[in-house]
């Protein structure tokens, strides 16, 4: 991989994108907000962050080419640190990243057989380490800058190559997510965001404040103790501090060497020191690693606007995918303004960008939210907001025989009626919620009998043994005594339901619904209406008697 200071662009046409950018917020093209355009209503600003140096437009929405001397021309800044000023020139830009991230390491040394196995692990792929360290190339600089920033030992910044390979939108069997690999609720725990939008643990500058707000607290809850705040972040703290307890209580030192712990968290640390090992000395396990220079990677750059994610990566003269892993956080094909307001570019894409935006013409985002007023099929939402019922359930993630519960936010294309971007409120709470389209169930009681079993009503009624066997509160090989009261659950017959509802209506009494075998029963019924019955040998033989009914 060559370095990113021979990736970059030269630093005139650095200072231009930083020009670009700066002004960005004055090349705003005229919008036409005629009624029924599907242009957006509000003008697009972008900035590179929040000390950019805004400029004032011309009329036509261009910026003055023809005067760039006019121009201001900043030195290209980190967006991440506002003011402070980045020559790809000078030496300290151009030197090894590498060196600087071991020049921090301050952790105790682990050497025992787990280290060695993950030495041998490692370096028997170096397809693999040269894949994650060229990944995680693009991410180190921001890491070691954060992990610095606190005074915390740099080998926390190897940490996400043992997490994820330093992949962002890497996703564990245990539905941990991201490079520093949160789980749901600790992500929660650490305000990173997860609704139907957009997953903070994937964001790259999110997840890493969160990681290392995690790793310092867990730092200082274990006395300063790496080793056990390390153990705590891959096991848990109250795990680990159940194992300090203890060893107290039988009388053992309580340090990470003799804490009894799982294999997977035993073997935790000693991965982050086989890495550890091959950053300080690579050539000794037959490896290499790429050249990385220590200057950012990339740009933040500040969203005004809601913007297609195809389209911000055709601007920024990217394709999608690597776009995506810049800004794998977006869990739709739009980027609201008003949810993570910035997007991550390499610095050789900044110019296109900039380029690309100044001259486009049309609307920037095609699609926006909708709340769904009342509780619907997908086939209804679609119809209502003009969209394929495929394409709808796709876009939102509506599994088959699901209905939209009322409240819900759907993605849906942006119309002549709805071209607002979306709200921040709606941005920052979205959310969707199910319901499974089945039909009402009643509640059917029967009398067992003689030789009736949980799989013999099973196969009678054409449900099957685990439901009856969880209806009934007994195993799924369980016998049923005669007389045995059995509880079952049936869908109503559609007419005769229909029929119910009339009579009621016009102030008679039901007939009672009969019990329907083929009818067939979800595990967990909605609303029921119960129906005594016996049974003898197979089927109903007595007539039934409503003695309860519920909706559903």
């Amino acid at each position: 991989m060559p370095s990113l200071l021979e990736r970059v662009m030269p630093r005139t046409v650095a200072l231009l994108v930083a020009s670009l950018l700066g002004a960005c917020a004055s090349t705003t093209p005229q919008q036409d907000l005629s009624p029924g355009t599907d242009r957006n209503s509000l003008p697009r600003n972008w900035a590179q962050g929040p000390n950019h140096a805004a400029a004032t437009a011309p009329a036509s929405g261009f910026a003055d080419a023809a005067n760039p001397a006019e121009k201001a021309h900043p030195l290209l800044q980190d967006s991440l640190q506002p003011g402070v000023a980045i020559d790809l020139n000078e030496a300290r830009a151009s030197a090894d990243l590498w060196v600087r991230l071991r020049s921090g390491f301050a952790m105790p040394e682990l050497d025992n057989d787990g280290v060695r196995r993950a030495e041998v692990w490692y370096s028997s792929r170096p397809d693999y380490v040269q894949r994650m360290t060229e990944r995680g190339g693009r991410y180190l600089y921001h890491v070691i800058e954060e992990v610095e920033k606190r005074g915390m030992p740099t080998e926390l910044a190897l940490l996400p190559f043992v997490e994820s390979a330093f992949n962002p939108q890497a996703m564990s069997t245990a539905k941990a997510s991201g490079m520093w690999q949160f789980v749901p609720a600790t992500g929660r725990d650490f305000a990173l965001k997860q609704n139907i939008f957009r997953d903070d643990r994937r964001d790259v500058l999110a997840s890493t404040r969160a990681a290392l707000d995690y790793l310092e607290r867990l730092n200082k809850m274990f006395g300063g103790d790496w080793q056990l705040a390390l153990a705590a972040y891959n096991w848990g703290q109250g795990n680990v501090q159940k194992a300090i307890n203890r060893n107290k209580s039988a009388g053992l030192q309580t340090d990470y060497d003799n804490l009894k712990i799982p294999d997977e968290t035993r073997y935790y640390l000693p991965k982050l020191q086989a890495v550890k090992n091959i950053v300080l000395a690579p050539q000794k396990f037959g490896l290499s690693l790429p050249a990385m220079s220590n200057h950012p990677y990339f740009l933040s750059v500040t969203l005004d606007r809601d913007i297609d994610v195809d389209l911000a990566a055709r601007l920024a003269g990217m394709k999608v995918d690597e776009f995506k892993q810049f800004n794998p956080q977006m869990n739709k094909p739009v980027m609201l303004a008003a949810g993570s307001n910035q997007m991550l570019l390499p610095y050789d894409n900044a110019k296109s960008f900039a380029d690309g935006l100044a001259a486009h013409r049309g609307p920037l985002a095609s699609w926006t939210a909708w709340t769904v007023t009342q509780t619907m099929s997908p086939a209804t939402a679609a119809k209502q907001v003009g969209m394929d019922e495929a394409l709808l359930r796709e876009i939102n993630m509506i599994p088959p025989r699901m209905l939209v519960k009322q409240g819900s936010t759907l993605l849906v294309p942006r119309a002549a009626h709805r071209i607002e971007d979306v709200s921040e409120h709606m941005a920052e709470n979205a959310s969707i919620n199910l319901a499974a389209d089945t039909p009402p169930l009643r509640r059917v009681s029967y009398k067992a009998g003689k030789g009736d079993t949980v799989e013999s009503m099973a196969s009678r009624y054409r449900v099957s043994s685990a439901q009856v066997a969880e209806w009934n509160k007994v195993s799924v090989k369980s016998s049923f005594k005669p007389g045995q009261t059995v509880v079952m659950y049936q869908a109503f017959a559609t007419k005769r339901l229909a029929m119910a509802k009339q009579s009621n209506a016009a102030g008679k009494p039901a007939t009672a619904a009969k019990a329907t075998p083929n009818g067939k029963a979800n595990s967990k019924p909605n609303g029921t209406r119960t129906v005594a019955a016996k049974s003898g040998g197979g089927g109903l033989t007595s007539g039934t008697a409503v003695h309860q009914m519920s909706k559903r």
